[in-house]
């Protein structure tokens, strides 16, 4: 049973003999940051919370210290920012001998800008609407034949794929690499993570992981997870995924599709069999909230700058924010298939993207939707790419898409202005740390002949 108080935890702790604590939290970017706890420290931890310097929320991906935000800088001194364990998290870590990982999120001062409470109050207004909700994600990544030490030494340039050649779906490798694949569903299974599909898709060491569906918060929290614990999987055989969403010129983009339904008293409120397409006025109503308002909120979605090396024509990503009916062509894709099945897919998503806000901003913005009572457009019959039909270009950069979402009176009402003003200024400090960057495209281009 999953400890739900600090007498059941003690419980749990003895029964499974564990000698180690873990916990860990998600910073702005979806990075899992964590320590070590003594038994004492950890129980306190779960009675009354604890400390956790508010530098994490005041650091990029590689640790460097923004200077332009005010939840978390110099003039807080850094100090530490409090958070809540959350016991429903608590779960053993199959890799690691008597060890017991806990998430915990941020609270006080510190909540509205924490990812996981950002999903925390778009779910609570579903419920206020009187809507549950669930999710499921599914991640492409690339797996390579390389460490961190190697592929540094590199340059990370001429990496070698775990397996050669553009080959989806092949029975071959995984029935050559049985071994890796039974490995890695037992471990995600173990972690609580249930992988319904798993299979090569196409390009060189590339894989495509779906994840059960769940309530979104645990579906958040799995595909959270499911990120981190793979790379850590991998890494522990001497091999290296990367779930950035587009690592090569030569090759497709690596999605975060997210799947979304409502329901109401356990029924899909989705499905309408009465409607020749078989979608509900309430899902049209949601589609047409995530399609109006996606360039508004693009950022929670497409969060590096690298996320929009994807959205091209022809590489399986969107450009517009269009919607079809079984379309892969679109941004979001209505999944009409039945009493249980009927869904949104938000195709726009990126693997790198952070799952707790990706998820806020597909769900948020389909409730305002339903809110709204929008009309969807016509959907796309054909190709997205070709004709768009009445569809929103998708802003074009990381730059212009903040500057949208810094703007937008939707995106400042469904998640409050400090998180909007905080995350803005997160994105503008990557857009300035790529401005200042020298490619190796500026000095092949420019070295010699300009």
């Amino acid at each position: 049973m999953t400890p739900t108080d600090v007498p059941s935890l003690v419980a749990f702790l003895d029964q499974h003999g564990i000698t180690r604590h873990k916990i860990g939290v998600f910073d702005i970017d979806g990075v899992l940051r964590g320590k070590y706890m003594s038994r004492e420290k950890f129980l306190s931890a779960a009675e009354k919370g604890l400390g956790f310097c508010d530098v994490v929320l005041g650091w990029d991906v590689a640790d460097q210290l923004y200077d332009n935000a005010t939840v978390s800088g110099w003039h807080t001194g850094y100090r530490d920012a409090p958070v809540s364990l959350d016991l429903s998290t608590t779960r053993m870590l199959p890799f690691e001998p008597n060890t017991v990982f806990v998430l915990g999120g941020f609270t006080g001062s510190y909540e509205p800008v924490c990812p996981r409470a950002v999903l925390r109050r778009t779910l609570e207004r579903a419920a206020a609407m009187g809507f549950g909700v669930k999710a499921a994600c599914e991640y492409e990544f690339f797996v390579f034949d390389e460490t961190p030490d190697s592929a540094r030494e590199k340059g990370f340039r001429n990496l070698k794929p775990f397996t050669p050649g553009m080959f989806g779906y092949s029975t071959i490798r995984n029935s050559v690499h049985f071994e890796l694949y039974h490995q890695l569903l037992d471990e995600m299974e173990a972690l609580g993570i249930t992988i319904e599909g798993l299979h090569t898709e196409t390009g060189p060491g590339v894989l495509e992981a779906a994840i059960t569906v769940d309530e979104a918060s645990l579906a958040a929290d799995q595909a959270a997870l499911f990120k981190t614990f793979t790379k850590v999987f991998l890494q522990r055989r001497g091999l290296m995924g990367t779930f950035m969403a587009k690592w090569s010129n030569d090759y497709p983009g690596q999605s975060g599709h997210m799947h979304v339904s409502l329901e109401r008293a356990g029924t899909n409120i989705f499905h309408d069999p009465s409607d020749p397409e078989g979608l509900s006025t309430t899902m049209r109503q949601f589609l047409a909230g995530q399609v109006k308002y996606m360039p508004q909120v693009l950022p929670m979605v497409c969060s590096t700058i690298n996320a929009f090396r994807r959205l091209v024509p022809g590489m399986w990503a969107p450009i517009s924010a269009s919607w079809g009916i079984e379309n892969r062509t679109t941004a979001i894709r209505a999944i009409p298939s039945g009493v249980k099945g009927t869904r949104s897919e938000y195709r726009l998503g990126p693997a790198d993207a952070n799952p707790y806000l990706g998820l806020a901003a597909a769900i948020a913005t389909g409730l305002r939707g339903i809110e709204e009572e929008l009309v969807p457009s016509d959907p796309v019959r054909g190709n997205a790419y070709e004709d768009p039909g009445e569809a929103e270009p998708l802003p074009r950069s990381l730059a212009a898409a903040t500057e949208a979402f810094s703007r937008s009176v939707a995106a400042r009402e469904l998640f409050g202005d400090t998180f909007v003003e905080h995350y803005a200024a997160t994105r503008n400090w990557e857009v300035r740390e790529h401005q200042k960057h020298v490619a190796d495209w500026d000095l092949q281009r420019y070295f010699e002949i300009i």
